[in-house]
């Protein structure tokens, strides 16, 4: 077996498309693997959404984030920055209140936090970037070509570096396996697996 085989964890589906089995059985799940997963992110509001589902995420299915995604958008004002960094006690309560999203105060708290560390960002980063430069500042020289996702690492020193980096500019819920996790979904690094038709479709790195 060689290194460009495809990986033997793949599913065909009824379109002839390979994927994961994890993208493989359930048709919303599908539907983001196909259309979202790993396309790059380079905005800021694109950028803060990510990180704070990810945060929500920790301890959680993805599925289940994913299936609350609307609810959390009505919730944070589509995940604008400065309007989340605006919120208050009550909004806090408002939240807890929200059966839509996970209500949990820690996660809340964090969010608003991340939003007002987001803003401190604008222009201090390259020419006047903000959240999205320093993130993909953090790319890697090369990418995974894993064949399985034994071969995918849960962390690596780049999302570590990143990790350390945004809890120094006061981010929270931004660990290194949670960093990773939020490299592989905007497209810093592509972890789909050999043979999978989303393999080298973000347009970051080759095939």
């Amino acid at each position: 077996m060689t290194d460009t085989d495809p990986s033997p964890e793949l599913v065909t589906g009824s379109d002839g498309l390979a994927r994961p089995l994890w993208a493989a059985r359930d048709p919303l799940l599908q539907a983001y693997y196909d259309t979202e997963w790993g396309m790059p992110i380079r905005d800021e509001q694109g950028l803060f959404e990510r990180l704070s589902l990810e945060g929500f995420q920790s301890g959680l299915s993805w599925a289940t984030i994913l299936r609350k995604r609307p609810a959390f958008r009505a919730a944070f004002a589509d995940f604008d920055p400065d309007i989340v960094a605006e919120y208050d006690d009550a909004d806090v309560e408002r939240l807890m209140a929200d059966a839509g999203i996970v209500r949990n105060r820690a996660k809340i708290l964090a969010t608003i936090g991340n939003a007002r560390a987001t803003i401190a960002l604008r222009g201090t980063v390259g020419d006047g970037g903000g959240l999205a430069e320093l993130v993909w500042s953090f790319r890697p020289d090369v990418t995974p070509a894993p064949r399985s996702y034994a071969e995918i690492p849960s962390s690596t020193p780049e999302s570590i570096a990143l990790s350390k980096e945004l809890k120094r500019r006061g981010f929270r819920f931004v660990g290194p396996t949670t960093m990773f996790a939020l490299m592989e979904a905007v497209g810093i690094v592509d972890t789909h697996l050999v043979g999978s038709h989303r393999r080298g479709s973000s347009g970051v790195w080759a095939s």
